[in-house]
């Protein structure tokens, strides 16, 4: 498995310490000896890389993880990146997008998020309108699932509706947590994946180092179900792990998440 660290942050001054999460995380990840699956960790055993982005150069840093990304998915079963805040996915998935098109291929991009990220972008898209830019820039909306979202603008829910973007709530998952996990792989059929979580798609009270704290998320015992049951799709490519802020963590509850959910893509 290929790990890359992306330290990048887009977030007009919001996001500060998520560029921290990376190193973070993978020094939790010493701590976790084995996933759920049983099967043993070790770090030394996969290969690390970091982009060395330049976060007071937005559009320069942009650009290179799009580069870089697209490299990845040319040379690279799977990848994962661990972010960052939420701007990361816009060029990370931007790669994924054109690299599916040249290879003839379906892209599929599975996002879990408290925030549908559907703002109108500027022209270096925050961790607020990457998605909405992502389909702006031709990523097939019809191909997109949001998971967990449970705060939305009324801007966002226009275009949600306008693009025929589907989206399952959280009570979906209440009501039947197999079988919403069975709506999310029938989704995927046939398409190559990308799965983006941000952290914040879990509640609070499991996953407070984060900025935009939502309170009725899944618990960190559901979210790792979920996982497991997604990482058994064959053609996932890539999966980011982003919006961690170690900076705003309580004793280091999230970092160590992060670490464990890293262990069940194995």
């Amino acid at each position: 498995m290929y790990i890359v660290k992306i330290p990048f942050v887009n977030g007009l001054g919001k996001t500060i310490g998520c560029e921290k999460a990376g190193n973070a995380v993978l020094e939790a990840f010493r701590d976790v000896h084995s996933n759920e699956q049983g099967i043993p960790l070790n770090l030394s055993l996969f290969d690390l890389e970091e982009m060395h982005v330049d976060n007071s150069n937005i559009e320069i840093s942009t650009d290179l993880i799009y580069k870089n990304s697209l490299k990845m998915f040319e040379t690279q079963p799977k990848t994962i990146f661990l972010g960052g805040d939420h701007s990361v996915s816009y060029s990370t998935c931007k790669a994924f997008l054109d690299h599916c098109k040249a290879k003839e291929k379906f892209p599929c991009l599975v996002v879990f998020d408290a925030h549908a990220d559907c703002m109108a972008p500027m022209k270096e898209p925050t961790h607020e309108e990457w998605l909405r830019a992502l389909v702006e820039s031709g990523f097939p909306s019809e191909n997109i699932l949001l998971v967990g979202v449970r705060n939305i603008w009324k801007d966002e829910i226009v275009f949600l509706k306008q693009n025929n973007i589907r989206h399952i709530k959280m009570n979906q998952f209440l009501d039947n947590l197999e079988d919403t996990c069975d709506i999310i792989m029938e989704f995927t059929k046939g398409k190559e994946i990308y799965v983006s979580i941000d952290i914040d798609v879990i509640d609070p009270a499991f996953a407070p180092g984060t900025g935009y704290l939502e309170a009725g998320g899944l618990s960190s015992r559901q979210f790792l179900y979920v996982i497991q049951r997604i990482n058994k799709i064959k053609n996932i490519r890539a999966v980011d792990i982003v919006e961690i802020n170690p900076d705003k963590d309580k004793n280091n509850m999230t970092v160590k998440l992060g670490a464990k959910i890293l262990g069940e893509l194995v």
